[in-house]
């Protein structure tokens, strides 16, 4: 059968740390309210010289590097960001241009923190439908942009980043690597939970997050073990076959809630939000990456992505190492 491999990984951060008490000396707020209610230490924030592409270029050169690829053989690109460098063109084709595989196709992709997941979605589908052989899979953000600095309940959440995959259509037997199953769902009638309260065709201008964090997390926690519960169904294994999970890293008290509800063990989530915070569609890749590149995430590992984000969009995949 044909599935969509996943040959390499890579993620770039920006240069600058800001730790909680920076922000503390900004905003009312102090490091141990935001390490108790969200488990997060620090975030990268981009300066000026930091894009999105940039962020995206650096991260898809690595994993192109890990995968041992010419970026010349990549003929599809499929970016999720909710912060693009331009209304258009896509910030996909910025990193097309700068890797110089022009000629597939390169589109961007617009879930939020689920970004990544549609994006990994939309490319393994074109993959092993034929209409791409080798495809780069990027979340990229800097929600640094978007932010509220004066708002003390979203400004301390997020950061910039991005990660990278490289996936190639291979035919391989039932037991072998690759993407085994995916779902993707949105529930728009949620707008007002999580938005930015901007956009060219509404305000003219760029806008800020705003969201209602407590009623985010309750949906968070229900949407996210019904997804991964669909994607163990379909594929017929149970939560404890899994090796890995890596979740969006949006807040530790929902990946803690979210692996309590499926029964699984904490040692088994890969979590980087204490270091990275909330990097939207950059966090699964990011926090992938880094699993890979320590050692923890191996050949044969049966690992399940997810995450959820406004609007809201949510979605799994499990794959094969």
């Amino acid at each position: 059968m044909i599935r969509s491999i996943v040959r390499g990984s890579g993620s770039a951060l920006p240069k600058r740390v800001v730790t909680n008490a920076e922000l503390a000396a900004q905003v009312d707020t102090s490091d141990e309210w935001i390490v108790e209610r969200t488990g997060i230490r620090q975030r990268y924030i981009a300066d000026d010289s930091e894009t999105t592409s940039s962020l995206a270029i650096d991260a898809a050169r690595k994993a192109l590097e890990m995968a041992q690829m010419d970026a010349k053989s990549i003929d599809l690109i499929v970016l999720a960001t909710a912060t693009p460098d331009q209304t258009f063109p896509s910030t996909a084709s910025r990193v097309q241009a700068a890797l110089g595989c022009q000629g597939g196709a390169a589109f961007d992709v617009a879930a939020v923190c689920s970004g990544f997941l549609y994006a990994l979605g939309v490319a393994d589908s074109m993959l092993r439908t034929g209409m791409a052989r080798r495809a780069l899979v990027i979340g990229a953000e800097t929600f640094s942009r978007i932010l509220d600095w004066e708002d003390r309940t979203t400004c301390v959440l997020f950061g910039d980043g991005a990660g990278a995959m490289v996936l190639e259509a291979a035919d391989v037997a039932e037991d072998g690597p690759g993407i085994l199953a995916s779902r993707l769902h949105a529930d728009g009638d949620h707008n007002e939970l999580l938005y930015v309260d901007g956009g060219p065709s509404t305000t003219g201008t760029v806008g800020k997050l705003r969201m209602k964090g407590r009623e985010v997390f309750r949906h968070a926690v229900v949407n996210l073990a019904e997804v991964l519960e669909e994607v163990l169904q379909e594929v017929g294994v149970g939560a404890a076959e899994l090796d890995w999970v890596v979740p969006h890293q949006a807040n530790a008290r929902i990946l803690d809630a979210t692996a309590r509800k499926l029964g699984l063990p904490a040692e088994k989530v890969i979590k980087t939000v204490e270091k990275h915070a909330n990097t939207s569609a950059a966090s699964v890749p990011l926090a992938y990456d880094e699993a890979v590149r320590d050692g923890r995430i191996k050949p044969g590992d049966l690992v399940m992505l997810e995450a959820m984000g406004g609007g809201f969009t949510w979605g799994a995949s499990l794959l094969r190492v």
